[in-house]
C-alpha cells in the first residue's frame, strides 16, 4: 500500500472559459496535518470542492486517487462514503435542533428503520468527549457560541468515520483560545490516525501545526514544505504564495503631524435593552485628522458595539454621554445622519452585512451613495459605471468585469468592493471591523497600503481587529476594550502584545 493516503493528479478545473485549476498535484501522506495556503482565489477551495464531491467526476480532468483507489465522486455523500468529510468556513448546522440531532443528521441511528433517540444521546456523549466539549447533548446549537459549534462539526465528522478530515479555514471567526483549542484537538486526532488537510489565512497557525503545506498561486501548484526540514516558515510561505518577498507585511507610513479632532466621545453609554447591559460603558476616545486608532479586545469585549453606537445605533440602543464630530456635538438617529456627517463603517462581516452578494460589483460600490450618481430620482448608469471603474482600478479589486457578481469574487476582492463601497460617500472617518478577517497576506498587505494612502490624503480611520500584529503595525494609537470598558491607551511606540493582553483580561 501506499503511504499516501491522497493523491490528486493533474487536476484542472475550469469555470467558462476561466482556468480555476491547471494541472494541479497535491499529495498528503497518512495521519500528517497538511496545511494548503495561497491567496484568495488561488484555487484552494475549488481543489477540496473537486475532492469532496461538489463538483462532481466529469467536470473536471485529472485523477483523485483515495487510499491507492481511483475515485469518481458524483456527490458529497459519494465522498463521505470513502471516509472523506470537509467542514466549511461557514457552518453548516441547524442552529434550531439539538446538538445530537446535529451530529446524527443525515446518519441517524436507529433500529429497524425507527430512530432510536436514546442511543443516539449516548453515542453523541462519546463523541463530544472526544472533541473534549462539556456540553449537554440535547442543547439547542442556537446557544452556543462559534468555537463550540466548530467542535460539533468536527464530532459529527467523527460519527462518519472519517479517515479525512478537510478544514476550510477553521479558526476564521474563532477567539484566540478557542483557535488553540482546535488546533490541539487536530494534534489529537493525528494521534488516533486521522489525517487532516487544513486551509488556513493564518500563518503562524500554519508553522505551528503542519506537518508538510502545499502553496498553490493562480490555479497551479508552487510546492510542498517540509516541517521536519525546517521548510515551514513565515517568510518560506509568504514569497511562495505571492511570488515576491514583502519584507514587512505592515508597510511603513510617514509620521505627519496631527490635526484636530474628527472624533471625540465623553462619558459615551450604550445599553442593550435586549441583553439587559451597557455594552459600552464611560468611553473616552478620541481620533485626530491623518491617524489609524486601533481597538483592540477579546471577542465579546464590546468593539463592535461600540462603532455600531456611533455609526448611527441601528440595534437601538439606549445612549448616553456627549459625541463629537469635527468640534460639533452630535446625536445621529439614523446610519444616514453618521454619513452625512462624514462617517463610514465597514462592517465586520462583509457577506452578510455588508454586501449584496448577487449583485455585481457596480451595484455595491454605486449602494451607499445613490445620490451621487442621481439626478431627479433617476440613476446616471454612465456615472456609476465611471466611479466603479475608478474604484476598481484605485483599489486593485481583480475581476473579469464590472458585471462579476461580488459573491464570485475572493474574500480579499470582497473586502476591497466593502472598501470602495465607503470610500465612495467620502468619508472624512472610516471605521473599519476587522478589515483583512479571512483574506491571504497578499490581499492584506493590499488593504493596508490602501489604508496609509487614505491617511495621507487627510482621512482619519478607527481600526477594530483581533490580530494583535494588526494592531501593533498600523496604529498611531491603541484603545484596549473589555467588558464594554476602554481598560487602557497606549502610544504605538509603547504598546506590545504582553501589555495589550494584560489590558484586554481585566
Amino acid at each position: 500500500m501506499s503511504e499516501y493516503i491522497l493523491e490528486m493528479k493533474q487536476i484542472t478545473k475550469e469555470f467558462t472559459g476561466v482556468k480555476a485549476l491547471s494541472n494541479v498535484n497535491f499529495k498528503v501522506k497518512k495521519g500528517e496535518i497538511h496545511c494548503l495556503v495561497g491567496e484568495n482565489g488561488a484555487g484552494k477551495s475549488t481543489l477540496m470542492k473537486v475532492l469532496s464531491g461538489v463538483y462532481p467526476y466529469g467536470t473536471y480532468e485529472g485523477d483523485i486517487v483515495f487510499n491507492d483507489k481511483v475515485q469518481k465522486f458524483n456527490k458529497i455523500t459519494d465522498s463521505v462514503e470513502t471516509g472523506i468529510v470537509i467542514i466549511y468556513q461557514e457552518l453548516a448546522l441547524f442552529p434550531d435542533l439539538s446538538v445530537y440531532e446535529n451530529i446524527f443528521i443525515g446518519n441517524e441511528v436507529n433500529h429497524k428503520g425507527v430512530l432510536d433517540f436514546n442511543k443516539t444521546i449516548v453515542e453523541s456523549k462519546n463523541l463530544l468527549e472526544k472533541v473534549n466539549l462539556k456540553v449537554n447533548p440535547e442543547t439547542l446549537i442556537k446557544d452556543l457560541g462559534v468555537g463550540k459549534q466548530q467542535l460539533i462539526e468536527i464530532a459529527k465528522a467523527l460519527s462518519k468515520d472519517v479517515k479525512l478530515l478537510i478544514l476550510d479555514e477553521p479558526t476564521a471567526a474563532l477567539n484566540e483560545d478557542d483557535s488553540e483549542n482546535l488546533l490541539d484537538l487536530l494534534r489529537e486526532l493525528k494521534k488516533q490516525g486521522i489525517t487532516c488537510i487544513m486551509i488556513s489565512h493564518k500563518l503562524k497557525e500554519v508553522i505551528s501545526i503542519a506537518d508538510k503545506a502545499t502553496v498553490i498561486r493562480d490555479g497551479e501548484t508552487i510546492c510542498t514544505l517540509d516541517a521536519s526540514k525546517g521548510e515551514v516558515n513565515e517568510s518560506a510561505i509568504i514569497k511562495n504564495m505571492v511570488g515576491r518577498e514583502i519584507e514587512d507585511i505592515y508597510p511603513k507610513r510617514a509620521k505627519k503631524s496631527l490635526g484636530d479632532k474628527i472624533l471625540e466621545l465623553k462619558n459615551w453609554n450604550a445599553y442593550d435593552p435586549q441583553l439587559g447591559r451597557h455594552v459600552s460603558k464611560d468611553i473616552n476616545l478620541h481620533v485626530r485628522k491623518g491617524e489609524i486608532v486601533g481597538i483592540a479586545g477579546l471577542m465579546g469585549s464590546g468593539r463592535t458595539e461600540l462603532a455600531l453606537s456611533i455609526f448611527g445605533n441601528s440595534k437601538s440602543y439606549k445612549l448616553q454621554g456627549e459625541l463629537f464630530v469635527g468640534g460639533r456635538r452630535s446625536n445621529f438617529k439614523h446610519t444616514s445622519q453618521a454619513i452625512k456627517s462624514g462617517i463610514a463603517y465597514v462592517t465586520e462581516d462583509r457577506k452578510g452585512d455588508g454586501l449584496f452578494l448577487l449583485q455585481d460589483i457596480k451595484n455595491n460600490i454605486s449602494a451607499a451613495n445613490l445620490n451621487g450618481i442621481s439626478a431627479n430620482g433617476i440613476i446616471n448608469q454612465n456615472e456609476e459605471i465611471k466611479i466603479a471603474d475608478h474604484y476598481k482600478h484605485s483599489l486593485g479589486i481583480k475581476a473579469s468585469s464590472l458585471q462579476q457578481l461580488v459573491g464570485n469574487l475572493s474574500g480579499g476582492n470582497q473586502q476591497k468592493v466593502s472598501l470602495g463601497k465607503w470610500l465612495f460617500v467620502g468619508p472624512k472617518l472610516l471605521i473599519l471591523d476587522e478589515p483583512t478577517r479571512g483574506i491571504d497576506v497578499g490581499a492584506k498587505f493590499e488593504i493596508y497600503s490602501v489604508m496609509n494612502e487614505l491617511i495621507d490624503q487627510g482621512m482619519s480611520i478607527i481600526m477594530i481587529s483581533s490580530e494583535l500584529g494588526e494592531i501593533l503595525g498600523m496604529s498611531d494609537r491603541i484603545y484596549v476594550m473589555a467588558e464594554g470598558q476602554i481598560k487602557g491607551e497606549l502610544s504605538s511606540t509603547e504598546a506590545d502584545q504582553e501589555k495589550i493582553m494584560k489590558l484586554a483580561t481585566q
